[in-house]
Parts: C-alpha cells; structure tokens; sequence
C-alpha cells in the first residue's frame, strides 16, 4: 500500500484516478500548514500539488519514504530539483497540460494591449464615453517574434498564421524540421530576432542560460513601439529594464503575466505603468487546462507507484519511446555492471573509476536510462543508501569519481544487445547480454567466456581449470547447502585451460558457502552477486 498526499486544490479529474487505485491510499489536505506537513511527511510515498506548497530541501529530507513529488503544471520552480535528484525522489510535472490555455492567453492579452481594451473599459466604468482616445492597432501584418519553439511557442506560432503575422522564432535546440513544419522562419541569434520583431514572446523555461536574458541591451534592439509579452517564468526579463523602457515610450507597450518575485508586492511600481498589463499568474487558469495537467501528473505518479514507470519523472535520464520497452534492458545493464563489479572485486580491484555502456542500434533510443541503470550496478552494495535509483545513480556515481559513457555500436549485432565495461587501473573486465522485447534477458558473455544464463535472484561466477569433476563437484556442494540451482552454464576457452561458470541460483549464497567452493579441487575464484528487486 503505497500513501498519497494531495494538497492545493489539485482538480478532482485526476485525484480520482489516484482513488480508485486499491494500492493507493491518498489522503487530500489542500490547505495543511507548512509545520504540519513537515511533521507529517515521512508517512507518505507521493505528495501532489500545485505552485502553493514549496517543496523545499527540508521537506524532502523529512520525507523519507518519498518516491515522487506530481507538481500538476509545468513550472518547477517550487521545488528544489537538486535536493530531490540526490535523494532518489522522482519530480514529475504535466507539461503539456496547459499548453492551449497559455497560447489562448497570449492573443487575448496582446488584442487587448493593442486595442486598448483595459485603459477603455475602465474608462466606461468611470462612466465616461472616451472612443477618440482609444485608437487601436492590428495583429496582421506584424511580425511575431518568438524565443523558444516549444510546445507552448508552437501552438502560438500556429494560432499566429491565422491573425496574417510572419512568424519568426529563436531556438537553437529545436531542428530545423520542426520550423520548416510551423512554417516559422528560423532566426540565427537572438540580436537577430530582435532587430526585427514587432511583437516579442517568451516561452522558456527559468535556467542559468535564460535568467536575464531580456534585458536594457536586448529591449533596444527592438523596433521602436514594439510589444514585449511574457506568459513564461518571472526573472526572464529584467524588470526594471522593462519599466524603464515602457516609461521613456520606447516600447508601445508589455504583457507580464509572472513575476520575478510572486504574488507581485501591492507597492510595485509596475502597477503604475498604463501601457503595461498585468496578470496574476493566469496561463493554466483555465477549467480545461487544470484538469488536463491534474490529469497528467496523476497518471504518472500512479504508473511510477505502482509500475515504476519514471518515463515521465524530468529528473531521471530520459529515453523515448515506450519505458516498458526499456524495463527488461535496463535491469540487465544494471545487473551486467552489478557482476562486472562483484567479480573484479574479487580479482583485487579497489575502485572502478570507468564504466563504458555500448548498446545495439534498436536500444539507442534508451542510452541515458541505461546509463543510469549502469550506474545503480555498480554502486549498489557499494554505497550506503537505500535510496539509490535510476534517478540519482548517475549523479552518486560521478559525484564518487566514476567517468561514465555510452556509444552506439554495430559490433554487438542486433536483438536489443548491450556490454557494460569496467575498468579501473589496469584491470577491466566487460559483460554483454541481450534483452529481447517479451523475451527473457539472458548474459551471453562474462569476459572472454561465452555464456548463456538468465541473472535471477543470485549468480554465482566461478573460474576454474577445465578438468573432469569440477562440475560435479560444485553441485554436490551446493545442494549439500540447501543452494537450489536454476541454471548452470560452464564456458572454456580450450580445452583443458581457463573455463568460467555462471551458475543462477535461488535464494542467496552465504560467505561461509563461498569460502568452501573455493576449497574444492581446481576451482580458482568464486564471486557472489545477489541481485536487487527493481
């Protein structure tokens, strides 16, 4: 039984999918305050909220059995990201939940900023009759400037043709197909994009890289009596760069609908400029748009309870396609890097400090999920968490000094093949398996030795001298311990030389049942890997 916390309100459309589960018990508690949650965190598997509750660092240590946080929205900014990664808890948000209510709500504020429609209509309410004043300007025949063709820049680009704009947007991590299709003009830079843009949108999310990004330089390189609108994140324009240019008319006039610091102060001096709108935060304030992201985020925090699904979790490496697709070869790349490193620690190695993943063609769609998987097999048992997952192994790892990557390769063939390489000093030793889709991951190679075993519950991974007896041997050993063996795989390299066994066993191996199998006859080294229950 896995507990859920809701709290702000979240829209019933989705806390009832969260109700019907019969493994889900959820508790709604929209307005707790912030010392009672504190106190009460630690009971629950998932809290679901929106931008009221912060989930702060404190929040999340006191959360110890947190798996997922579900902000039901886009923006992230309530919640500390970094904090959340390094304690395994997946972040999960509904990004394209309010994704039309935002573009509707660009052409609304921006219609009515050009038509005056604020300024006249209260002007009405005052009882005045002032339709001199109030002479308007049209969309057609501007040119929008758009930074950042996302979901949301996208729709607004699309709803733009239909007002007879040009449309010309910066981005330069979006493909030049993805403009060619939204007919939008690509420009080179952002000084570009400026020089040239009557109306300017923003729609990209609060990063180091976008922090500041509109600023006095940026806003005179507009066209004189541009529009200036952002519907994206508080802290993207420089406030003050922007009343100082609304001031001096050196801009016709500015939508905001976040704030650097929210709710905007009742004192802001921003409240005073008539040529700018202001907005409390509206975008998904819509009915549809809080039940689609309420939707969303309570699918995914359901899947990632009950089916460990994290496809949607945005602090976990991302893979595309289906997860499920990935499930059978991410548990086998963890398990090829647990054996990888179980047995070169019992050839002496002291620390891995590389770990190189190469995967087949038809599984490059999940190298950053995988890699992460690698990650996990190597610390699990190394490290004392017990919180370590696809979402913060990589980052355990390279915060310990491990050089991870991953390469796409033909050498291993095709039907969804992997190898897990690690190395440290002079030492490496690299597993290779297969995961066929519906089929049953299966280690085909230990070293140079050929095997063919599935790595369930335990493997034992014997070397040994190819002789007569060794086999026997170490079954009668083993059955004698009550060691039940699913599968046994012997490999040689020639005949009479070096041979290597990968034996999967039920249950687990003792320490004592290991020191006696490397007292039998010509057995050379034995290694013990008990897998863990992803």
């Amino acid at each position: 039984m896995f507990r859920v916390l809701v709290t702000d309100e979240v829209d019933q459309e989705g806390v009832v999918l969260l109700t019907a589960e019969p493994a889900l018990q959820v508790d709604e508690l929209p307005t707790l305050p912030k010392d009672e949650l504190l106190r009460r965190i630690g009971e629950y598997d998932a809290i679901v909220g929106r931008s009221a509750t912060r989930i702060s660092a404190e929040l999340l240590k006191a959360g110890g059995k947190l798996k997922v946080v579900g902000r039901a929205g886009v923006g992230v900014d309530n919640i500390e990201l970094d904090v959340a990664t390094s304690l395994g808890i997946a972040i999960i948000n509904a990004p394209a939940g309010n994704t039309v209510a935002v573009a509707e709500l660009f052409f609304g504020t921006v219609i009515g900023l050009l038509r005056q429609l604020h300024t006249a209509a209260a002007a009405m309410g005052d009882g005045r009759w002032d339709r001199a004043k109030f002479m308007g300007r049209e969309l057609k025949g501007k040119t929008l400037g758009i930074v950042g063709l996302g979901r949301i820049g996208s729709e607004v680009a699309a709803r733009a043709h239909a007002f007879g704009m040009t449309v010309v947007a910066y981005d330069p991590y979006i493909a030049d197909e993805r403009f060619a299709a939204l007919r939008v003009r690509r420009a080179p830079s952002l000084d570009a994009l400026l020089a040239e843009t009557n109306v300017l949108t923003l729609h990209v999310p609060l990063t180091d890289e976008t922090r500041g990004m509109i600023g006095k330089r940026e806003l005179a390189r507009l066209p004189a009596r541009s529009v200036v609108v952002n519907l994206a994140r508080g802290g993207v324009i420089e406030e003050a760069a922007l009343q100082a240019a609304l001031e001096t008319d050196q801009l016709r006039g500015a939508v905001l609908d976040v704030f650097t610091v929210e709710p905007l102060a009742p004192d802001s001096p921003l409240r005073n400029i008539p040529n700018l709108v202001l907005t409390p935060h509206l975008g998904a304030n819509t009915v549809e748009a809080q039940r689609n992201v309420s939707r969303d985020v309570c699918v995914a925090v359901r899947d990632a309870l009950l089916h460990n699904d994290l496809s949607r979790s945005i602090n976990v490496s991302g893979a595309t396609g289906e997860w499920s697709e990935l499930q059978s070869a991410m548990l086998l790349t963890r398990r090829a890097a647990a054996v990888a490193r179980a047995v070169l620690a019992d050839q002496g190695m002291r620390a891995v400090r590389r770990v190189a993943l190469r995967v087949s063609p038809d599984l490059a769609h999940g190298t950053g999920a995988m890699l992460a998987a690698a990650a996990a097999g190597v610390l699990e048992g190394v490290i004392e968490t017990d919180r370590l997952n696809l979402i913060n192994a990589r980052s355990l790892a390279e915060a310990r000094g491990l050089e991870l990557s991953v390469a796409e390769t033909t050498e291993l063939g095709s039907g969804r093949a992997l190898e897990v390489s690690l190395s440290g000093g002079m030492q490496q030793l690299a597993v290779a398996g297969v995961a066929p889709e519906g089929g049953t991951p299966r280690l085909t190679r230990i070293g140079s030795f050929h095997v063919d075993v599935n790595p369930r519950q335990t493997l034992l991974v014997l070397t040994n001298h190819d002789v007569p007896g060794v086999i026997g041997r170490v079954g009668t050993l083993l059955g004698e311990r009550g060691v039940n063996i699913a599968e046994y795989h012997q490999a040689r390299l020639a005949q009479g030389g070096d041979a290597l066994a990968a034996v999967s066993v039920d249950g687990t191996v003792s320490e004592e049942t290991r020191k006696a199998l490397l007292e039998l006859s010509d057995v050379r080294s034995a290694s013990i890997v008990h897998f863990r229950n992803e």
